[in-house]
């Protein structure tokens, strides 16, 4: 007669396994693999090239959200969907400073994923990644929230905030897959791994994906302000101005090159980080406060943010 324990073991194991299958066979109908091309100039004449990635269907109509380094200047986009069922796809928008697109294509009555709710994920949570790692479709990887809050730098040079950390196994091919917890709802959008840790897979929270979406949808692109400061961090004390643009904001506010921003808009800086998150569309346009230090005397200046190109 078999251990209580392992009877324990076992029926834990049980529900392990059915919480996994059952969020899989949920969320797998809206998972889509993206294939695309790039034009690229060579010293012997133009090419083409391809590359493959993920993305999950979030409106019935056809809007597909991925990552934007999957499909950012791509020439063509094919989409497959679970059946087999092929489209060709759109970029509706993009924004490399999230690493997040929206593509959309031409059907109707498609299967949307359900959106969960980043904010109330805990670390340790189970949570399921689904993608197409290296052409193998509709993989499962399953894993834990390692932890919360990271952050996480795209390739524009901007920091995502808030960024979902996780063990479930990621590899190129999955990104902009979505990750869901047990119930199949996306709780991330997976976008990055770190080679050649192991285990180490990030993901950009649906709420962050959520706004995003919105905004590219409606506009293309999101709104961001822009000062034309080229600067570095100052050890924490704030931004050094390295640079002012001609005839851009900063240059017309006052700001000088060798002065240290400490604050702006009425919040205190720690470096270009901080800058670039209070930079929103609600300020473009908008007479705010830069607070400068300049030969130890401090000044505030006022300045109007324009909308970045």
């Amino acid at each position: 007669m078999a251990p209580a324990e392992s009877k324990n073991d076992g029926l834990l194991l049980d529900a392990y396994s059915e919480a996994v299958s059952s969020a899989a066979r949920r969320v797998s109908p809206s998972v889509v693999n993206i294939e695309v091309r790039h034009k690229t100039r060579t010293p012997y004449g133009p090419r083409e090239g391809g590359g493959s990635g993920s993305g999950f269907i979030f409106t019935s109509n056809g809007y597909i959200l991925t990552n934007s380094h999957v499909v950012h200047g791509a020439s063509r986009i094919e989409v497959a969907l679970t059946d087999g069922v092929r489209f060709e796809a759109e970029v509706v928008g993009d924004d490399p400073h999230t690493d997040l697109a929206v593509i959309r294509v031409n059907a109707q009555g498609l299967t949307p994923a359900v959106m969960g709710e980043s904010q109330s994920l805990l670390p340790g949570q189970l949570v399921i990644a689904i993608g197409n790692p290296l052409g193998f479709q509709a993989t499962v990887t399953a894993g834990v929230v390692s932890a919360l809050g990271r952050s996480l730098r795209s390739s524009t040079g901007r920091l995502v905030d808030n960024v979902i950390q996780t063990d479930a196994a990621l590899n190129p091919g999955n990104s902009g897959g979505p990750l869901v917890d047990s119930r199949g709802r996306v709780v991330g959008v997976n976008t990055a791994i770190i080679l050649p840790a192991q285990g180490i897979c990030f993901a950009i929270p649906i709420n962050t994906a959520k706004v995003v979406a919105g905004e590219l949808i409606k506009h293309g692109k999101l709104k961001r302000g822009y000062l034309g400061i080229a600067g570095q961090d100052a050890a924490g004390r704030g931004l050094r101005v390295l640079g002012v643009e001609e005839g851009g904001p900063a240059q017309r506010a006052g700001v000088i090159e060798g002065d240290l921003v400490i604050a702006f808009a009425g919040k205190t800086l720690s470096g270009i980080d901080d800058l670039h998150a209070i930079l929103t569309e609600g300020l473009i346009g908008a007479r705010s406060s830069i607070t400068v230090l300049r030969d130890g005397e401090k000044l505030a200046l006022d300045i109007v943010a324009e909308e970045a190109k």
